[in-house]
């Protein structure tokens, strides 16, 4: 374990996040989601797994290291519903309260999300 990383970012979600760059994408998926099919086709090429914990709790752990992008528009998108765009199911909800709070495998529908990562400023 690792001091001050949330305990479920596991090493290979760590190199993972490590490995990527700016405007690349991230995936937190439902259970019910092509994944590991999706995931054949990624550079990675494999799937990475964050069990047990709700998609809010794994959004939580990924963002506490994964800048989100501020360049575009769009750097944590969301499922739609299929029918009423707008409405908002508790997943959305949750997981947005953890992105609002940063500056899974859950089984409900709609539980998709894309983050794209951004770069870590110089300090000043």
């Amino acid at each position: 374990m690792l001091k001050g990383i949330n305990p479920l970012l596991n090493a290979g979600v760590l190199h993972a996040l490590a490995a990527m760059g700016h405007g690349d994408g991230l995936i937190v998926a439902d259970a019910y989601f092509p994944a590991q099919s999706i995931a054949r086709d990624t550079i990675l090429g494999s799937l990475l797994r964050i069990d047990g914990v709700s998609a809010a709790d794994a959004v939580a752990a990924l963002l506490s290291v994964m800048p989100l992008d501020s360049f575009i528009e769009d750097a944590a998108a969301r499922m739609e519903i299929v029918g009423a765009a707008d409405e908002i199911p508790p997943v959305q909800a949750e997981v947005q309260a953890a992105i609002d709070a940063a500056d899974f495998h859950a089984r409900r529908f709609y539980g998709c999300f894309v983050f794209t990562k951004s770069v870590i400023p110089p300090e000043a």
